[in-house]
């Protein structure tokens, strides 16, 4: 079973605004990219991963995960995070309906593909199912079986709505670059620690984060 996972991207000038703290204007769009093309090339290294299509108006963003392999589907809603995914389930579904459908954020950096597979094999068992965020009260994967509705409700306190919805929470130990997503710099210094890929070791490294 190869999965196509759904993945959303804001247009960069508008990424990751709580990085402030870390990260000022001219470089947080360099980093939201970063961490978004770690995440894409881990994925597509998946082996449980069929298809990857980033859901995005970003032109540069756009340019540079099609040239890792992704598909690039434009964001038509313009509504906001769960309208996207829903759009690129939709197109998912469309193109692959064999295929099982699950969305992923776009700043997973420390992202481990066998960890990503291990959490899709486990997915594969529900008709909807989710993985929490490593705060404990977000999202950052969200599956529905082949033919099944995907159902978003990302966002702030997403874990609980998610729950709620019908999903089945994936309680699984050892897949924490699935985990770590980065809004904040004690996030992105989270995600150092475990070891991230390279363009965002890179974008990190400029930045000389401390103890990084």
């Amino acid at each position: 079973m190869q999965w196509t996972l759904v993945i959303p991207l804001k247009p960069l000038s508008r990424a990751k605004s709580r990085l402030s703290d870390t990260a000022g204007d001219g470089v947080r769009p360099g980093l939201a990219l970063a961490f978004a093309q770690d995440t894409v090339a881990a994925a597509l290294a998946c082996p449980a991963v069929g298809d990857v299509a980033v859901v995005t108006d970003d032109a540069l963003a756009g340019k540079e995960l099609a040239a890792l392999g992704a598909r690039i589907v434009e964001d038509e809603p313009c509504a906001g995070l769960n309208a996207a995914l829903a759009h690129g389930a939709a197109h998912a579904a469309a193109s692959r309906p064999e295929s099982p459908v699950a969305a992923l954020n776009a700043d997973l950096p420390a992202l481990r593909s066998m960890e990503l597979a291990r959490v899709l094999r486990t997915a594969a068992q529900f008709p909807r199912a989710f993985l929490a965020d490593a705060a404990g009260t977000g999202t950052t994967l969200l599956a529905a079986a082949a033919g099944g509705e995907l159902r978003p409700t990302f966002g702030t306190g997403s874990r609980a709505r998610h729950r709620a919805s019908g999903a089945v929470e994936l309680r699984l130990a050892g897949v924490d670059s699935v985990r770590q997503d980065v809004d904040t710099g004690e996030d992105l210094r989270a995600a150092l620690a475990l070891g991230v890929g390279p363009r965002t070791a890179a974008a990190a490294a400029r930045l000389l984060i401390p103890g990084q």
